[in-house]
């Protein structure tokens, strides 16, 4: 069997993989796009062609704009905080002690339900009246009254960005964790008979060994942060107003709800459009980093 007859044999087996990607993203895309030129609204089939209406909309709607920039918002705000908060996690998770499974379980757990039920548990806690849990404990600890967690704008914006925080930040400790472990001991070793001590070899060493599982986790977090739904949605069902509306969340709105799928589709393309510059320019950018590194 020829070389090319074996490559010609491997490929065929990618066949149902290409069809089930083309079928259920490359097609969703594409129609999205033709949608988004149009007054469709789930009924008409003889839909007009509107040409750029649906997007000449989108820079008029609060409800748009608020969740444009709320999702830049937390995708960033997330993304910095978990990851500063993770990799000197995952430093101590890395040490041998005794209880360390145990800890390592227990900072990975909430990343396991659902970001939903996780979000509706912290609704009950930081519920801004004063039954709510923390401000019961605010009260009779500290004798402070109830604070608005969820109903001012910038709390509720604060809030929500805590507990993705919360959910994510040992899952991502893990991932570092993961990496920590691959490093070969014997550049610690070296560098600590040349005189090295504990902050030089983080710096010298694991930082710059890490950049790859940075790379991979950033990418992570701004995908999954720019797309988040069910986390904001569950503690403030995107209020008050429009403050905590994230882009998926209008899109719903939009297109399901109010059944303007014309303008919901011009909202992903433009959303799609974003999602896709951010990340090629966090990859492209990180792994230069990885390059001057090596």
């Amino acid at each position: 069997m020829t070389k090319a007859l074996k490559q010609l044999q491997y490929q065929v087996f990618l066949l149902p993989i290409l069809l089930v990607y083309t079928l259920f993203t490359i097609y969703p895309l594409l129609r999205s796009f033709v949608l988004s030129f149009t007054d469709f609204n789930g009924y008409n089939k003889d839909y007009n062609f509107t040409g750029l209406k649906n997007y000449m909309k989108l820079f008029a709607d609060d409800a748009i704009v608020s969740g444009i920039s709320f999702t830049l918002l937390f995708a960033l705000l997330s993304t910095l905080i978990i990851t500063v908060l993770a990799i000197p996690l995952a430093l101590i998770l890395d040490q041998n002690f005794l209880t360390k499974n145990i800890h390592r379980a227990i900072f990975f757990f909430p990343s396991i339900p659902s970001g939903l039920l996780l979000a509706f548990i912290w609704g009950f806690i930081l519920s801004p009246v004063s039954s709510g849990v923390l401000n019961t404990v605010l009260r009779e600890l500290f004798g402070v009254g109830p604070q608005p967690w969820l109903s001012d704008p910038l709390l509720a914006k604060l809030s929500t960005i805590v507990v993705a925080t919360w959910a994510s930040a040992g899952w991502h400790a893990v991932l570092y964790l993961a990496f920590l472990q691959a490093i070969p001991k014997d550049y610690y070793e070296a560098a600590s008979i040349d005189g090295a001590n504990r902050p030089q070899l983080i710096r010298y060493i694991t930082l710059p060994l890490l950049a790859p599982a940075m790379t991979v986790s950033v990418m992570l977090l701004l995908t999954g942060g720019l797309k988040v739904f069910e986390v904001p949605f569950a503690l403030t069902k995107g209020g008050p107003g429009f403050e905590t509306h994230t882009i998926t969340q209008v899109i719903v709105l939009r297109g399901i709800t109010e059944t303007q799928y014309g303008l919901a589709s011009a909202i992903s393309i433009v959303f799609f459009l974003i999602v896709l510059a951010i990340a090629y320019f966090q990859v492209t950018l990180m792994q230069k980093r990885e390059e001057r590194i090596q």
